[in-house]
């Protein structure tokens, strides 16, 4: 009999646990399980450090904002009250400005820039005082924006303007009045640049405190989720091993009552139930192992037609069932789809009628159905038998899927159809009974076609 390459048993793995996917070998990779956890651990780890570093980041920029508006309103105060304490110690008498107090007051010696402007009524001001020199002033065009800034506030007025040789400087003018009316302005300047720097030093004492807090943040967070997923790590070491040893300890006595069965010339009846009962066996270990992770879904084009007609011929009754196929390819499992295939058309002939009923199985694109010719199922129960622990009666009394179970004469055992429906859905499928035209129940098996169609070439073939 000829039989596609990727039915075929992948042996390394048989020969660890009997299931087909057993343990991996000493040295190789981890499980998909320890994987996608080892995954979490370094997203937990970059979420922890990004919402810190999110967090440090709003903090640092509100700290500078603040800074910056904390150290503007301290320059301006300083120049401010400095133009205010001068424009208070000079003054008009019968139309003469007195400037003497300038050349004694501390508040003009402590004065980086500090100059004198007098104008009379609807003139340009002129300067009356430089300190240190006319150049450090601003230009005549600034002046005089600043002269008419002080008759419209009539109060101080603080400024921002470069010097005539371009060094920017803070400003402040201060008006000293002549009676009723403003008749020259005080006018300081200070130079920023000193707060300026203290302002960058800061900037980069907080960028680098926030990076180093990152760090020990994202080594914090690191270290408490692997301390957090130790226990789920440890489990699933343990999970693995129990599956592992589960499937060689179940294996093995069904082999040998196998054996026993045989020798001692027990019924046909008896071998098909220890065949069915060491498929079960196998479907839900893989079932189990594949739900836990600890081994991953094989996924690889395969000729869906050629499957389904290799498991039929596999089975010990399948004189009663025909075939009828299409060349399919899908991307899957071959040893869950056969397992699915299989559960479909032995619980047809379970439960599809009297012993020996026809059973018609379907392959066409994307679609297998498992027809019978029994009394079908309720439409309230056709979700309900895809359950876990649902099983059906005894043969001849329902239709394909009510019986869940694929081992033992009478009820089932409540795992074949919902094996069937969870392998639909790991390989991105459907399965469901509908009414067979003309009496009897139709199971299908709804598979998402391969991108290649029907071009693919067949899978090697070797001599079973």
């Amino acid at each position: 009999m000829i039989r596609p390459a990727a039915l075929r048993r992948r042996g390394g793995r048989d020969e660890h646990d009997g299931t087909g996917r057993g343990r991996p070998a000493t040295g190789s990779a981890p499980s998909p399980a320890v994987a996608r956890l080892r995954r979490t651990r370094r997203l937990m780890t970059l979420l922890f450090a990004s919402t810190t570093a999110a967090c440090l980041v709003v903090l640092a920029t509100v700290a500078v904002h603040i800074d910056t508006r904390s150290r503007g309103a301290g320059l301006d105060h300083e120049v401010g009250s400095r133009a205010v304490g001068l424009s208070r110690a000079v003054w008009f008498d019968a139309g003469t400005l007195h400037l003497e107090p300038l050349r004694e007051d501390e508040l003009a010696r402590g004065a980086q820039v500090l100059a004198v402007l007098r104008a009379a009524p609807g003139q340009a001001p002129s300067v009356r005082h430089a300190v240190p020199a006319r150049s450090a002033l601003p230009a005549p065009g600034r002046l005089d924006e600043v002269w008419r800034g002080v008759l419209e506030e009539q109060e101080t007025v603080v400024v921002s303007a470069p010097a005539a040789n371009g060094t920017r400087l803070r400003w402040a003018a201060a008006p000293v009045w002549d009676g009723d009316r403003i008749g020259a302005a005080v006018l300081v300047g200070t130079d920023p640049a000193r707060g300026e720097h203290d302002h960058d030093v800061l900037v980069r004492w907080l960028a680098l405190g926030c990076t180093a807090l990152v760090c020990c943040a994202a080594a914090v967070g690191h270290l408490l989720s692997g301390r957090a997923m130790r226990p789920a790590l440890r489990g699933l070491g343990q999970q693995e091993q129990f599956l592992a040893e589960a499937a060689h300890e179940l294996r093995t006595p069904l082999a040998a009552l196998r054996l026993v069965a045989e020798r001692d010339g027990s019924s046909d009846e008896a071998l098909r139930l220890v065949d069915r009962l060491s498929r079960l066996v196998t479907g839900l270990l893989a079932r189990a192992r594949a739900e836990a992770g600890a081994q991953p879904v094989e996924r690889v084009p395969l000729r869906l037609d050629q499957l389904v007609e290799t498991t039929v011929e596999e089975l010990p009754d399948h004189g009663s069932v025909t075939v009828a196929c299409e060349p399919v390819v899908v991307l899957g499992d071959p040893d869950l789809l056969a397992q699915a295939v299989r559960n479909l058309v032995e619980n047809a002939q379970r439960h599809g009628g009297p012993a020996g009923s026809p059973v018609e199985v379907t392959v066409a694109p994307g679609l297998v159905t498992v027809r019978d010719h029994g009394a079908g199922v309720p439409r309230a129960d056709r979700e309900r038998v895809f359950a876990r622990g649902v099983t059906g009666p005894a043969t001849g009394t329902t239709g394909a899927g009510a019986g869940a179970g694929t081992a033992g004469a009478g009820a089932g055992t409540g795992a074949g159809l919902a094996i069937v429906r969870w392998v639909a859905e790991l390989h991105h499928g459907t399965a469901r009974l509908v009414d067979a035209p003309g009496g009897g129940l139709t199971a299908e098996l709804r598979l998402p076609a391969h991108p290649a169609g029907t071009a693919a070439p067949p899978l090697r073939a070797q001599p079973s």
